[in-house]
């Protein structure tokens, strides 16, 4: 259940701007009682909502008497201060990565074998995301037909977010698909190919009838395969990720048939 405590408020705040709702115009001593707020603790409460712009006090009068702000503005007022407060976290945050992104440098690759692997669709589009993120040279891509488990626009903005990002860091990028993929891409996917990509000398997107299975070619040392279900045709199992600079070039070696015989992607 909703509380003004989910808004900032600390519960003797929050018992005191209630009970001034039900008590309108009162003095301190009147609102400790109604509201069960200590009376050493009245004042540094009320001048706390008053603070927060949910209180009005009228000095003139002996004793001092306060009233609640309308609750539609109390709830506005509230919402705006934990708006500015976000805001002001993410920009700290932000300060803060770009801190520790010159701080944090990466050893150079050890050129050793390494693999991991992601099981079921979730996780295999986040460990193909973060590979994607991870290219300093060049990033081959080969993507068959889509499964049923696939959210196929989620999916597609995804892949070009990364794949622009790729581009911005000076990243080669080569997409071979198959043709039923392409028809199965969303019409907002297609825009922002068009719009954003297709012009790009160092993008390139082909389709061909031979692409039957799906995996990436990340900087020429390290391959993310996608895995079939054996027990369920058309679903996803998994992904191997594996780091190994011959296999890699092997996988590259026989991409570039394919690719040579690819036809570019007209939509």
């Amino acid at each position: 259940m909703a509380s003004l405590r989910d808004l900032g408020l600390s519960e003797y705040e929050a018992r005191a701007y209630r009970s001034l709702l039900q008590t309108g115009p009162t003095t301190a001593k009147e609102l400790s009682r109604a509201s069960d707020v200590p009376m050493g603790r009245i004042y540094d409460v009320l001048n706390s909502i008053e603070q927060y712009n949910l209180v009005r006090s009228q000095t003139a009068s002996r004793p001092k008497k306060y009233v609640a702000v309308e609750p539609s503005t109390a709830l506005d007022r509230l919402l705006a201060d934990k708006k500015r407060e976000l805001e002001e976290r993410a920009d700290q945050y932000e300060s803060i990565v770009d801190d520790l992104s010159d701080e944090l440098v990466a050893t150079d690759p050890v050129d050793e074998q390494f693999w991991t692997a992601a099981i079921g669709p979730a996780d295999t589009f986040e460990l193909i995301g973060e590979r994607l993120a991870a290219a300093d040279d060049s990033i081959v891509m080969v993507a068959a037909d889509p499964t049923p488990q696939i959210d196929v626009r989620t999916v597609g903005e995804e892949v070009l977010d990364h794949l622009e990002s790729a581009l911005d860091r000076g990243v080669s990028v080569d997409v071979l698909m198959n043709r039923s993929l392409v028809d199965e891409l969303p019409q907002s996917v297609g825009r922002r190919y068009r719009r954003t990509l297709q012009s790009r000398s160092d993008f390139a997107v082909r389709t061909s009838e031979r692409v039957t299975g799906s995996f990436n070619l990340i900087d020429s040392i390290e391959v993310c395969i996608q895995v079939p279900n054996p027990l369920s045709t058309g679903e996803i199992f998994g992904t191997i990720d594996l780091k190994d600079a011959e296999f890699a070039g092997e996988v590259y070696d026989e991409f570039r048939p394919l690719w040579r015989e690819a036809k570019p992607l007209e939509l």
